[in-house]
């Protein structure tokens, strides 16, 4: 193999994890390790743009091991800076070794993905939903803006700070909308479990208006010929419908 090629993966694997690595032979030590300092600082820096909550609350020194176990054992697919975060929390999900040493909290991995949410909308170059007469919500067939995610976490995200952090998730859900307004601001809200329901089902049965969704969904709630049902669920699609959550089609 040529020799080159050669030196190159031997420095590529001290670069990842100078710790275990050999440093390259031939090599001057202080050159080598100026390119080992700045390949770290600059992933963590551009990872902890993404993830400031998250290394507040397990510290710097917790933070450089999870990046140092990144750049150890993930090998990304992606060239774009931008996408790095994504591949970040696919890295956790993954329940890396890094993540074996030590006891880490069992909100780490929606923590970051939370996180990692409010960079994607803000980041996003896709058109808001056009403003319609929302009387038209009830007779044709609804859509989610692809700027209002909701999600469903095991763990209380959104309360999440130095003196909010739960050893024990609760016993219910934490059902979110998050969602970019017109000047680039991401919002969080609680949703009720109705609300939440109600996105999801219109995510998946597409083809129906709105007042087949409010339907459908008075059925699973057990509230099939309640008027008051029907009015509530109107206004929360209007309501929604302002906010630009939904569209129609």
């Amino acid at each position: 193999m040529d020799n080159l090629l050669l030196q190159q993966q031997a420095l590529t694997r001290y670069l990842r994890d100078p710790e275990h690595q050999p440093l390259p032979a031939d090599m001057n030590p202080a050159r080598v390790n100026v390119y080992r300092d700045l390949v770290f600082n600059n992933l963590s820096i551009l990872l902890g743009g993404t993830f400031p909550v998250l290394i507040r609350l397990i510290g710097e020194a917790r933070w450089r091991d999870l990046v140092r176990g990144f750049l150890r054992e993930h090998r990304a697919q992606t060239p774009r800076f931008g996408d790095i975060a994504e591949e970040f929390v696919g890295f956790l999900a993954t329940g890396p070794r890094v993540l074996s040493e030590g006891q880490w909290p069992g909100f780490l991995l929606e923590l970051a993905h939370y996180e990692w949410v409010e960079m994607v909308l803000q980041q996003s170059d896709v058109e808001p939903l056009p403003a319609l007469d929302s009387q038209l919500c009830l007779t044709r067939p609804l859509r989610v803006s692809p700027l209002a995610w909701p999600l469903a976490y095991t763990w209380p995200v959104h309360l999440l700070g130095p003196d909010q952090q739960p050893s024990t998730p609760p016993t219910q859900p934490t059902l979110l909308l998050v969602r970019r307004d017109a000047d680039f601001s991401v919002k969080f809200s609680e949703l009720s479990p109705l609300a939440w329901r109600l996105l999801q089902r219109i995510g998946e049965f597409a083809s129906l208006t709105g007042h087949e969704q409010l339907q459908a969904l008075a059925q699973e709630a057990g509230q099939v010929g309640s008027a008051g049902f029907m009015d509530s669920g109107l206004a929360l699609l209007q309501q929604m419908h302002a906010d630009r959550v939904i569209g129609i089609i």
